[in-house]
């Protein structure tokens, strides 16, 4: 047994590098840190966002670490803080719902949900709940604790964490007398925001660039210490050695918890069929009809052979309807005059050629057919179809008005920090120059992600041996990567038969009239979920004026 785990404990109150401009550390780092440390379990719970528990769920796995996907939830009412975290299926839907009600608010922002406490009341069912109440002013609290346990009873709990202010005895004993008048258990928590404590550093970095400021300037906003570090274990017993069930209750609260993102089974939408035919027999007899029309000299043996064994590993991995789906938009293109062509891997199958959604077929470009499809890899497959740039508009709408915006939103694209903005933003953050940022950051060369140095250092004209300019690089290279805001796919859409907001929280982007989900492309390939590419291309517009042209 590792010597740092000798007592049984799981933390919750862990934020990563997706509580945007406050986590210092990636959730990946959190895991690993949390498997070297010997936890129980952990929890994820960024602020008012499920945007990183995919990252943590993955490196769990490697790990072979119980790692729960929840959510601190922020309100902007003065309620204190909650951490929820979904007990079942159904509970991790009440989440998504309560943060995309959240979002979709009129007066709400782009990443800046507005929650009320009432959200909580009315969507709280089948969560384990921990509240982290304001210590400075308990007994405004203890009447909302009160009514979340006559809401909620056992599964809530009062959270309590050390601040290393030097009243942390008077602090958690004040936390433990109210958790005792309130009648529900007290829970350890160390209030998570990095891995190690080196990150305390990068985290006031962060805080600054988040507040506009340079850290100099960022006075009380900085934290006193750098203590919202992963504790071992045994110092965690330490901190509550006078109240060891808070600690216990941390395991308790754990085995709650039987959701995972393992549970999320996608229901793709039942498509109609022309022939009221299952999904995969309309998709064979599509290609079989379609196949007679690319080849009117007869079908070559080998072009037979190949779509059987398309269509058998389509039907052992059940993406029949995703085809369906992507045949249906680009015949509703069609029909409309609108150009388009798919193309990427999808080009690799000669289902896609027969069916009409690419326009070569695969036995003249001598491609694999498991570059588009491997059941060795279990990825779901990947459509990318091109439409004029003018007219893409017209089937992005027909999408939303077939399936309704309950059940269809974009994919997120994570914009992570690269070479120059991470420059850029920490330069001005410690403080220096506008001249000298921008010298810095001009010398990166377009979207690097290269590791910064001795030629941007001398760009900039600063001396490498200077411990302030070494902050500077260092922590560039740190924040390197890390997410900056979420913002939409170029044109990536889920579809869901069910509401698409109770696999994942809705959220808004710049354009009114369209929606996203939290996750990105990757994410939504860990947890199985296709996605359909609608991309515009202004050269499909160029040829089809050329078209007009000639027709005049």
């Amino acid at each position: 047994m590792n010597a740092l785990a000798a007592v049984p404990y799981a933390e919750f109150g862990i934020q990563s590098n997706f509580s945007f401009l406050r986590g210092a550390s990636k959730p990946e780092e959190l895991v690993v840190a949390a498997k070297f440390l010997g936890f129980s379990s952990i929890g994820l719970a960024d602020r008012n966002t499920v945007a990183g528990v995919v990252r943590a769920w993955q490196q769990a796995k490697v790990e072979g670490l119980s790692c729960h996907p929840g959510c601190r939830l922020v309100f902007c009412d003065g309620t204190p803080d909650v951490l929820a975290y979904p007990r079942d299926r159904k509970g991790w839907g009440h989440l998504c719902r309560m943060l995309t009600q959240a979002n979709m608010r009129d007066d709400s922002e782009k990443g800046a949900p507005l929650l009320y406490r009432d959200d909580l009341f009315e969507w709280g069912d089948l969560m384990s709940l921990a509240i982290l109440p304001d210590l400075s002013a308990p007994a405004e609290d203890l009447g909302l604790i009160s009514r979340l346990k006559d809401r909620f009873g056992k599964t809530l709990r009062l959270a309590v964490s050390p601040d290393y202010h030097g009243n942390d005895r008077y602090r958690i004993e004040q936390a433990a007398a109210m958790a005792e008048a309130s009648g529900i258990p007290l829970m350890a928590t160390n209030d998570v925001l990095y891995h190690t404590s080196e990150r305390r550093r990068l985290q006031d970095v962060l805080t600054a660039i988040r507040l506009n400021l340079p850290v100099a300037e960022a006075g009380l906003e900085l934290a006193a210490n750098a203590e919202r570090h992963l504790k071992p274990p045994m110092e965690m017993a330490r901190l509550f050695r006078r109240h060891p069930q808070a600690l216990a209750q941390t395991l308790r609260f754990a085995g709650e918890l039987s959701f995972s993102l393992s549970d999320l089974q996608y229901n793709y939408p039942d498509e109609p069929t022309e022939s009221g035919l299952g999904p995969q027999a309309e998709l064979e007899r599509l290609a079989r009809e379609g196949a007679a029309i690319r080849y009117p000299s007869g079908v070559p043996a080998d072009v037979t052979r190949r779509i059987r064994e398309e269509l058998a590993l389509i039907e052992r991995l059940n993406y029949a309807r995703y085809f369906l789906t992507v045949y249906d938009i680009v015949k509703f293109a069609r029909s409309q005059g609108i150009l388009c062509q798919g193309r990427g891997s999808a080009a690799n199958s000669v289902v896609c050629y027969c069916i009409g959604i690419t326009e070569v077929g695969p036995e003249r470009i001598d491609s694999l057919f498991e570059r588009f499809i491997s059941e060795e890899r279990n990825e779901p497959p990947d459509i990318d179809v091109d439409f004029e740039h003018e007219r893409r508009e017209e089937v992005i709408q027909y999408i939303y008005s077939k399936y309704s915006a309950k059940r269809t939103a974009l994919a997120a694209a994570v914009v992570s920090y690269r070479g120059r903005s991470a420059m850029r933003e920490v330069a001005k953050a410690m403080g220096l120059s506008d001249d000298v940022r921008s010298a810095l950051s001009s010398s990166i060369w377009g979207w690097s992600t290269s590791e910064l140095g001795e030629k941007e250092t001398r760009a900039g004209g600063l001396d490498q041996t200077d411990p302030s300019t070494r902050q500077v690089i260092e922590c560039a290279n740190e924040i390197m990567g890390f997410p900056r805001h979420l913002s939409q796919h170029v044109g990536g859409f889920v579809i869901t038969r069910d509401r698409l907001d109770e696999i994942v929280p809705i959220i808004k982007t710049a354009m009114d009239e369209r929606k996203m989900v939290e996750w990105d492309k990757d994410d939504l390939d860990a947890v199985k979920i296709l996605k359909v590419d609608v991309l515009a291309l202004g050269m499909l517009t160029c040829l089809q004026r050329a078209f007009t042209l000639l027709e005049g």
